[in-house]
C-alpha cells in the first residue's frame, strides 16, 4: 500500500510540475534592483563622532598638559586665590590619611604611556574603519 501511495504522489507531483510554467524576471529586473541599492547606499552618510576641530582641541590640550608636566611650569600666585580660606580642605582626617601615600614614578609613567597609547590606538582604529567603509 505504501508503494501505491508513493507512486500516486509521484504522478501528481510530475503533473503539477509539467503544468506549471517557468516564471522569469522582467527584462530590467537587475537594473531596477541595482538602482534601488544605489539609492539606499547614497543615504548613508558618514559623520564622525568627533569632528576635526574637536580633535585639534583635544590634541592642543593634551600637548599643553604634557608640556606642563615635562617642563615643570612654576606656580604663580593669583591675588584673589590667596584670600580664600581653604584650611577646611587641608585639615581633615581624609587628607591626613591620604597624605601618607606616595605615587611611584613608574605608575606616573605607566599612566602617561597608557594615555598616549590609547590616543595612538584610536587614530589607527579610525583609519582602519575608514578604509573598511570605503570598500
Amino acid at each position: 500500500m505504501n508503494e501505491n501511495a508513493d507512486k500516486y504522489l509521484d504522478n501528481i507531483t510530475k503533473k503539477v510540475i509539467k503544468d506549471a510554467h517557468l516564471e522569469s524576471p522582467s527584462f530590467n529586473f537587475t537594473a531596477s534592483v541595482m538602482s534601488q541599492v544605489k539609492e539606499h547606499r547614497s543615504m548613508t552618510v558618514y559623520k564622525p563622532l568627533i569632528s576635526k576641530t574637536g580633535w585639534v582641541v583635544i590634541s592642543v590640550v593634551f600637548l599643553t598638559l604634557m608640556a606642563c608636566m615635562f617642563f615643570g611650569i612654576q606656580e604663580k600666585s593669583i591675588s584673589w586665590f590667596g584670600s580664600l580660606d581653604l584650611s577646611l580642605l587641608s585639615n581633615n582626617k581624609v587628607v591626613n590619611l591620604i597624605s601618607g601615600f606616595s605615587v611611584p614614578n613608574t605608575l606616573t609613567y605607566a599612566i602617561v604611556l597608557f594615555g598616549l597609547m590609547l590616543c595612538v590606538q584610536v587614530f589607527f582604529l579610525k583609519n582602519h574603519f575608514n578604509r573598511r567603509l570605503q570598500n
